[in-house]
This record gives C-alpha cells, sequence and structure tokens, in this order.
C-alpha cells in the first residue's frame, strides 16, 4: 500500500528545527517537528472505508495490525513527516497570543488514489511545543463525537474535515469535564482528521500579531499556490480574490449550519478554516427546541457569543479580524472591505435560498421573509424540535389536520396547544404562498425532503455510543454511523434515530451541555 506523500506544507514553509516537544514560544517559523507519543495497546475502534480507499488504502490495510499502530503514533508508513502547527486566535473576542497545534500532530499531505490532497493529522496523540500546560490527549468521548460528526456533516452536504478513523489507545487520561474540581480517568482515543489543509485564521493573525510581515506573506502566498491555484492575476490581485472567496465560503458554510440546526459551539478565530471548511468538533451541539440563543459549550452559558442565533455575526467577525491580520501586507484595502460585504451578501441569499428550500418554497424572495420570521416565532413558541418539524412540515399541507400533524413534535405539549392557533393561522397563509407557486406536491416534498436531514448526531445519540464503546461494544457507533451516511431518507428500523431528546438526556451531562474538557 504505498502512499504517495508530498508533505508541501513543511517542504516549503519555514519550521523551528526543533523536536523538543516542550512547551516554548515559536518565532520565525509555521511549524515544529514533533513525533507523536506511543501508547500502551492501539486498538482500531471504526474506520471510513469510503475514505480510505480514496486516501489509497485497501480493506486488508485496515485489517493489519499496522494500521492502528500507525494511526495510534506508535509507528510510521513510509514518507510520513510529524509536524505541529502555530497560530494564535481571538477566543471569546479577546487575543489569546500563541495557541498552536496542543494536541494533534500532522502525519504528512497525501496525494490520495483520487487525486485529491489529504493531511493526514491526529488528535489526542501526544505533548507538543504548543500544548501549554496540557498532555496532548484526548479522551473516547471527545474522539468519538469527533469523529461520528466529521462524518454526519459530510452526509449532510455541509463542507467539513473528515474523519479517517478512531483509535483506542488502551490508556487512561484524566479530566475534569466541567471544570468543577471533580476530575477522573477516562478511556483515552485518537482520531484522524483528514483535509486539504488545517490553515485556520489563527495562522496568519501570528505573524501579524509579532510584526512579522516576511513570514505573513509567505504564508499566505503559500496557500495561493497550493489551496488556490485557481486564482490569477498579479501577486496583489490573488491576494485579494482570495481573501473575497474566502468571505463568500464562510458565508455559505454558515447558511449549511443554520440549514441543518448545527451549532459549532466554539467560534474562535482559531476555529475557522481557510478553505471554508467546519473545523475542530468540540462543544457543537444540534438544535432540539428551537431556541435560536441555545449553546452546547458551558464556557459560553453566560455570554452565550457563540450561539446558534449569533453564528453568522461572529463569523463576519472573525473575517473582520483575519482582515485586519492581513492589512497590514495588503496595502490596498479595497479587496478586504470588499470580502466583508461579500461575506453579508453571500449569507443573506444563501440563507433565504436555503430556507425557502426548506419550506417548498420556489424561488425564495424577501417578500416571503414574514412568513419565514412568524414560521420561526412559532417554532419557538411551540418549543417544536427544529430537524422533526421541518420534515413534518412537508406533508402538513395534504394532511386533514396539519396542526395535529405538527403536535408529536413538540417537546411540551402545554406550550404547543397555547399555541395551536397561532399555528393554524401561520399554515393557512404558508398554504396560499404554495398555491401560488402551483408546484405538484411530490415535488415540493422532494425537495423539502432533500434539505430537510431526517437523521443527525443529536449529542444524546452520541452519548449512547460512548456509553456502548466505554464498555469495550462498538455494535451502537456502526449502526449511527451507517444511519447517518443517508441522512435525509427515511431508513425502516432506524426510527430511534430521529426521536425527540428523551427526558433521560434533558440534562444529563454529554447530552445537553459540554465543555471543552477531551
Amino acid at each position: 500500500m504505498p502512499l504517495h506523500f508530498d508533505n508541501r506544507f513543511v517542504a516549503e514553509l519555514p519550521g523551528d528545527g526543533n523536536p523538543d516537544p516542550r512547551t516554548r514560544q515559536v518565532t520565525g517559523a509555521l511549524w515544529s517537528p514533533t513525533a507523536p507519543t506511543p501508547v500502551a495497546a492501539p486498538r482500531l475502534l471504526a474506520v471510513v472505508p469510503e475514505l480510505a480507499r480514496a486516501i489509497g488504502f485497501e480493506p486488508s490495510d485496515w485489517a493489519s495490525e499496522d494500521f492502528a499502530r500507525v494511526f495510534a503514533g506508535n509507528a510510521y508508513f513510509e514518507g510520513m513527516q510529524p509536524y505541529a502547527t502555530a497560530y494564535g486566535g481571538h477566543q471569546f473576542g479577546h487575543w489569546a497570543g500563541q495557541l498552536g497545534d496542543g494536541r494533534a500532530i500532522a502525519l504528512g499531505e497525501v496525494v490520495g488514489a483520487d487525486g485529491q490532497r489529504h493531511e493526514l493529522q491526529l488528535k489526542g496523540a501526544g505533548r507538543t511545543p504548543y500544548s501549554r500546560h496540557a498532555d496532548g490527549r484526548a479522551v473516547l468521548r471527545s474522539s468519538l463525537r469527533e469523529f461520528v460528526c466529521s462524518e454526519a456533516m459530510h452526509a449532510l452536504g455541509v463542507p467539513t474535515t473528515r474523519a479517517l478513523c478512531l483509535v483506542a489507545t488502551g490508556e487512561d487520561v484524566v479530566r475534569d469535564m466541567f471544570y468543577d474540581g471533580h476530575p477522573k480517568a477516562e478511556p483515552g482515543a485518537i482520531v484522524c482528521r483528514v483535509a486539504p489543509s488545517f490553515l485556520r485564521f489563527g495562522h496568519y493573525e501570528l505573524p501579524a500579531s509579532r510584526g512579522d510581515s516576511t513570514l505573513l506573506e509567505r504564508l499566505i502566498d503559500f496557500t495561493l499556490a497550493r489551496d488556490y491555484p485557481q486564482l490569477t492575476g498579479s501577486t496583489e490581485q490573488r491576494r485579494g480574490a482570495w481573501f473575497i472567496e474566502l468571505c463568500e465560503r464562510t458565508a455559505r458554510l454558515v447558511a449549511h449550519w443554520m440549514r441543518v440546526g448545527f451549532v459549532h459551539g466554539v467560534m474562535n478565530t482559531d476555529n475557522l478554516s481557510i478553505l471554508g471548511l467546519t473545523i475542530d468538533y468540540g462543544p457543537y451541539g444540534w438544535l432540539e427546541p428551537y431556541e435560536p440563543e441555545w449553546t452546547p459549550n458551558t464556557t459560553d452559558a453566560q455570554g452565550r457569543r457563540y450561539c446558534f442565533g449569533r453564528q453568522p455575526a461572529i463569523a463576519q467577525w472573525n473575517l473582520e479580524v483575519l482582515a485586519g491580520a492581513l492589512a497590514t501586507v495588503m496595502p490596498d484595502r479595497t479587496p478586504l472591505h470588499e470580502g466583508i460585504a461579500r461575506f453579508g451578501a453571500v449569507f443573506g441569499s444563501e440563507h433565504l435560498a436555503m430556507t425557502g428550500a426548506k419550506l417548498g418554497i420556489a424561488s425564495a424572495s424577501e417578500d416571503d421573509l414574514p412568513l419565514m420570521r412568524e414560521w420561526f416565532a412559532v417554532l419557538g413558541a411551540a418549543e417544536l424540535d427544529y430537524l422533526q418539524a421541518f420534515r413534518r412540515l412537508a406533508q402538513a399541507p395534504e394532511a386533514d389536520d396539519p396542526v395535529a400533524l405538527l403536535a408529536p413534535a413538540s417537546y411540551a405539549p402545554a406550550r404547543f396547544a397555547a399555541n395551536a392557533s397561532a399555528l393554524r393561522t401561520w399554515l393557512e397563509g404558508y398554504h396560499a404562498r404554495l398555491v401560488r407557486d402551483g408546484r405538484p406536491a411530490a415535488e415540493r416534498r422532494a425537495v423539502m425532503d432533500a434539505v430537510n436531514p431526517l437523521y443527525a448526531p443529536r449529542n444524546w445519540l452520541a452519548q449512547q455510543a460512548i456509553d456502548a464503546a466505554e464498555r469495550g461494544d462498538t455494535g451502537e457507533l456502526d449502526l449511527l454511523m451507517d444511519t447517518l451516511r443517508d441522512p435525509y431518507r427515511a431508513q425502516p428500523g432506524r426510527e430511534r434515530f430521529a426521536a425527540l431528546r428523551p427526558e433521560w438526556a434533558r440534562e444529563r451531562a454529554g447530552c445537553s451541555m459540554l465543555s471543552c474538557s477531551s
């Protein structure tokens, strides 16, 4: 199984040349050579065959002991050159200085069997120069959550990093899950993340913050050459076009998050991708009752900076911060201003189009905004489940009693009853709007079902897979992953994966809110 590594990041950009994993400030360099720390007993828990084949593996490869050893950090395939990267970031709106890959170690860049670039990165593989006071490890619960959600988002059609495999380490990791003074030992695991690039906004912020314009310009031009080769013109023109395209990609990304009900939970600038991908699945969550101010992150419980409804505004804020860093080497600020304006315009048009498709409205326009806002208001007032309500709405116009059809999607029957009249009034206006479209019901339902997922990696579903995996049983994980690969089509016998959040999960740790602890 020969893999073709070209490792352009380390080949073309300066590193610090020091393989010592002890914490330090790294200046004048973008990466440090960093070897994963071997683990006691690596064991493959799960693999994504489709992605493995795209990279160049065959089933016999991932069935071998060597595969688990490599993706636990105990061995290397030929051509791998491990490293950790340096970046900074704004965390909860404040500059945090140097951050870097504190528990992520890249193994290298593969040009896969599919002809695409795949950077392989181990998360939880041990200390790096950027680990600060941490151990660089990750626990099974957070690793499994990232593994599941990365692939679920891919199946949902949301731009995302991927996950190749999940490996148990055979070692315990001590974590204080809610930072409340009650640490405990948990089983450790490592997830192999995959993306064309793991560059984040913070990679550009760090050299800019230090006044290292030479390093910043090298990184920008490397990004243009490797990740945006389609851009043409002079260096200045390409840099400007790159930022504008990044703003557009980020706008589409967040519109998709809003479409499927995803809440990232920690949209710091070091957690936004330079390719417009969803990156860093930490304390994420899925809307269940429609609550625009809901955040899954316990650290954000008071300020709710990263709640569902604020994600578009925060994405724009992060782009503005990145623009400030790029402005230090871009004398002409016009493309930076144009990029921010494009973010707003593209998000507005994409969000309108996606919401229109979710409601089955053909060629939605701004005239439909009042109808859309009223629907979301009723969703919240009646405490309707975000995913189920849209799926049931597809059947409502032809139902004898559309209000009754929607009732099972509510978490609070009393609140639903109190808002039934408002819902019925809205449904009448909605039906009139559909009549104006004149589209056949079957066609409309097909459009709605294609954008409104039935299955998503709700936290309580992931928690059930975690509980079983911690007991040594990966059957629940396999079944969940298999279901999430086809999220828009009803799968007989899998009804429990589309159910409302059960009462036991309302307050349980890991099912309602999470911390950044892993």
